[in-house]
């Protein structure tokens, strides 16, 4: 068990030799997650929101946007809203075209920002509408304005207010409005990063296959089934490096919540097994370490793509959500959207943790076969 430990450890020390590896492990991941985060919108931090238009209108929408914990600021010009919102100085920016009857554009940089940020300030101009139409409908029956403003405020003068709940319809939606900005880019960068470095790693081994070190390690007083569990366990104590310290980084640094820590730790346990045992592979069966850099650097990124890394998974056609399933990533995101959204634990997670498994399980035998009948050959 000794020598199985210690050629891990060897396999860790060697890869993080490298500065360049350093740069993809402890740089790049923080860099994305606070890049994702900007264009997110999500609750994290004050959003900014832009409004331009009928003064009394947007009085309004100030101070519904207020209950929310969101930062407002009016501009004359409609252009100056658009403008705020491309450059980014701004979330989200509403434009009043028409006070009576009202209409709104809502101002959003992307997709992302409407699903999330979007849905809090829609629901927000929602009430607005609802009360100019409660002081119309009230100011039509000959009630005057004043009276009408009194009842809707729920001033106690005779009058009641009319209740009114505006709610979300999409749940999913709703997920994203209450997570914390730097969180909805978190676990994907986790997924991608820990597959990313852990088939990059491959090159190491052809590397060590070349140079004859894997040759002078089989000299030593060790099996070649300790061998293979050795650079096995090097490849997963890589990824399990990589998770830790992206989850302990974003944590300290962002806030970020990742949920139950015990089931987070198991999806990426088995995630970083099946990152190995793919690792193991590549690193037997291509002769070449630029090769193989290749492929684990376009074939992490394509699974990841696939498997909701970079766009989430709820916004996949049911197509490509059937493709996103046959991929790691995919059931690992799963996981992960289970334990952080909705408070899951291990119990919650157990189909996506049973594939993950047995992906595990049928990557880790066929690199382990691989890795002993080159090792026998060597010697």
């Amino acid at each position: 068990m000794r020598s199985v430990v210690a050629l891990a450890v060897l396999e860790l020390r060697r890869f993080l030799a490298d500065r360049l590896n350093l740069f993809f492990v402890l740089v790049l991941p923080m860099v994305l997650v606070v890049v994702l985060g900007l264009q997110s919108g999500g609750g994290g931090g004050t959003a900014q929101v832009a409004l331009s238009g009928d003064a009394s209108t947007v009085a309004a929408l100030e101070a519904e946007l207020a209950t929310i914990d969101l930062d407002t600021s009016r501009h004359a010009e409609a252009g100056t809203v658009e403008e705020l919102v491309s450059v980014g100085t701004a979330d989200v920016g509403i434009v009043v075209r028409s006070a009576d009857p009202l209409q709104l554009d809502l101002v959003v940089a992307d997709e992302q920002t409407a699903a999330g940020l979007g849905q809090l300030v829609r629901s927000a101009a929602d009430r607005v509408t609802v009360a100019r139409a409660q002081e119309g409908v009230l100011t039509g029956a000959g009630i005057s304005p004043e009276q009408a403003a009194a009842a809707l405020d729920g001033a106690p003068d005779g009058w009641s207010a009319a209740g009114v709940e505006v709610g979300g319809t999409d749940p999913v939606m709703e997920e994203f409005a209450a997570m914390g900005r730097f969180e909805i880019g978190a676990g994907g960068q986790l997924l991608l990063f820990v597959f990313l470095n852990t088939l990059t790693a491959a090159s190491a081994m052809i590397n060590a296959r070349r140079s004859g070190a894997i040759r002078r390690t089989m000299a030593a007083p060790i099996t070649s089934t300790q061998a293979v569990a050795g650079l096995a366990l090097g490849r997963f104590v890589i990824a399990v490096f990589q998770g830790a310290y992206i989850m302990v980084a974003s944590s300290l640094l962002f806030d970020v919540r990742w949920g139950a820590l015990g089931a987070v730790l198991t999806v990426l346990a088995l995630f970083g097994l099946v990152a190995a045992g793919v690792a193991l592979v590549i690193g037997v069966v291509v002769d070449s370490d630029g090769l193989a850099s290749g492929i684990g650097v376009g074939g992490g990124l394509i699974l990841a793509a696939l498997g909701g890394c970079m766009v989430p998974l709820e916004f996949f056609p049911e197509g490509l959500r059937m493709v996103a399933m046959a991929t790691p990533h995919g059931w690992a995101y799963e996981a992960l959207a289970e334990i952080q959204r909705r408070g899951g634990g291990v119990l919650d997670v157990l189909p996506q943790l049973g594939v993950l498994a047995a992906m595990a399980a049928a990557v880790l035998l066929a690199g382990g076969w691989l890795l002993r009948r080159s090792l026998e050959r060597a010697m």
